[in-house]
């Protein structure tokens, strides 16, 4: 066990900046899936959820999750040595706090508490986990699967460890997703700890960073001290409290594992998405995407193209600049709404057009030299990723350019991840392959097309 003191200096927030930890990959929580996800988030005490995972949970709120918030004590130890508040006070006191913070982020009315004793979980760890099963039986079965998000279960706090231990117990025999959020870990290990490189981050925009401060700051009797007594100390300390105003989260996390999904299921899922959201994926304001869109273009070998194919355009920023390198272009995405903001980006294109299509089922006639296939090919099951090849195959013209661009990391409720992808493609196509380039979060590469007499 970890020993540590709140009151311990710890490690700086800086050397945690100098240290990579915000290159590390990207939480692969997909935007399409969220609504059709369950979320059960559990707290050890007031404030361990807005430290570790405000920013999630606003995000899930805003996206139409499914989340219930599990407190499993009041906290009332955070001040043994007060000489003005007594341990019942206190609890109550910070029972309300938890109550202003679950309003900040949306869930109001999305919590319960199971009121044991602070620093006692260990010895309540089969009541915990039978509340836990409930709460998930009572979920039901979830479309994109259930998760289940809990301190993690190295964080050094008796209370967190425990709790951590039951959810891990509990995703492993029910094969649900598990995020672990780290709190103490900030304080008491280093850059050096291993641990961290494996973990993913979940980048916050402006707002899911305005919610996670509003919950933050309702927890007042940990971050002002109660009075200026000895003993009614503050707790959480500047120093400490930089950890979490970081423009991203940090977890550790495993996927649910979920039923095959087909090409119909991603048609729904998306449109429904498009229509709650205008840019789920920041294309147009995310770095990552930005430089992701860069860094395709600059890998296609030609300058310019006759006729170019995306398939899975979404609201078409990649589509805009694909069609001022082609004579013709064609975008197309399952997603009707999607579609819609495709076709006005491409409306200045005389020789483009967005339309909608669900692949592999429905194919565009006609024959292209480029085709262009970004994040969407684990969307499909294996069997109608087979098929797409073989369309894409019998439309790409000889010597043409096939780019596949995907994300690495497992993508939650659907069946491949971009590496499988890619190692599909060059197993079925066996083409000559003209580039290829892996980082953590996405690989990219491009295929030519061989003269059919020489294939």
């Amino acid at each position: 066990m970890v020993t540590f003191s709140h009151a311990d200096d710890g490690t700086d927030e800086q050397a945690w900046a100098n240290s990579g930890l915000a290159a590390i990959g990207e939480l692969p929580l997909d935007p399409a899936e969220l609504a059709r996800m369950d979320f059960v988030v559990l707290a050890a005490h007031p404030d361990d959820e807005s430290l570790g995972a405000g920013g999630l949970l606003a995000r899930l709120t805003s996206a139409g999750a499914h989340v219930e918030v599990l407190l499993c004590s009041a906290g009332e130890a955070s001040h043994p040595g007060s000489p003005t508040t007594t341990p019942q006070q206190l609890a109550a006191v910070r029972r309300e706090e938890f109550a202003a913070a679950m309003a900040a982020l949306g869930l109001a009315d999305s919590w319960q508490f199971l009121d044991l004793p602070d620093s006692g979980l260990a010895q309540n760890r089969a009541v915990i986990a039978e509340r836990l099963a409930e709460m998930i039986s009572q979920r039901g079965a979830a479309e994109g699967g259930l998760v289940i998000v809990a301190p993690y279960r190295g964080d050094g706090h008796i209370d967190h460890d425990t709790l951590g231990a039951v959810a891990a117990e509990a995703a492993e025999a029910g094969s649900h997703g598990l995020l672990e959020y780290p709190i103490w870990y900030w304080l008491w290990a280093t850059p050096e700890d291993t641990a961290w490189r494996n973990w993913n981050r979940l980048p916050l925009s402006p707002g899911e960073q305005r919610a996670k401060r509003a919950a933050l700051h309702a927890h007042t009797s940990q971050l002002l001290p109660l009075s200026d007594q000895p003993g009614d100390e503050v707790l959480l300390s500047e120093q400490f409290l930089a950890h979490f105003s970081r423009p991203f989260e940090v977890f550790a996390w495993r996927p649910p594992v979920t039923g095959r999904r087909s090409a119909r299921d991603a048609e729904a899922v998306f449109d429904a998405l498009h229509r709650s959201t205008e840019d789920p994926w920041r294309y147009q304001d995310s770095w990552y995407e930005q430089r992701k869109r860069s860094l395709t273009l600059a890998a296609l070998p030609e300058q310019k193209y006759d006729a170019g194919l995306e398939a899975g355009c979404s609201i078409g920023t990649l589509s805009e600049e694909l069609a001022k390198r082609c004579g013709r272009f064609l975008a197309v995405d399952c997603s009707g709404t999607a579609v819609a903001s495709a076709a006005e980006r491409l409306a200045r294109y005389p020789g483009a057009e967005a339309r909608q299509l669900t692949l592999p089922e429905q194919w565009p006639e006609g024959s292209f030299d480029l085709i262009v296939v970004s994040e969407m090919g684990y969307y499909l099951p294996a069997v109608e990723l087979e098929e797409l090849f073989s369309r894409i195959s019998g439309s790409l013209s000889p010597g043409g350019t096939l780019l596949l661009c995907h994300w690495r990391h497992p993508v939650a409720g659907w069946e491949l991840d971009g590496d499988t992808v890619h190692a599909l493609a060059r197993s079925q196509l066996r083409w000559p392959s003209a580039s290829i380039y892996r980082e953590r979060d996405f690989v990219l590469e491009t295929f030519i097309a061989p003269d059919q007499r020489d294939a």
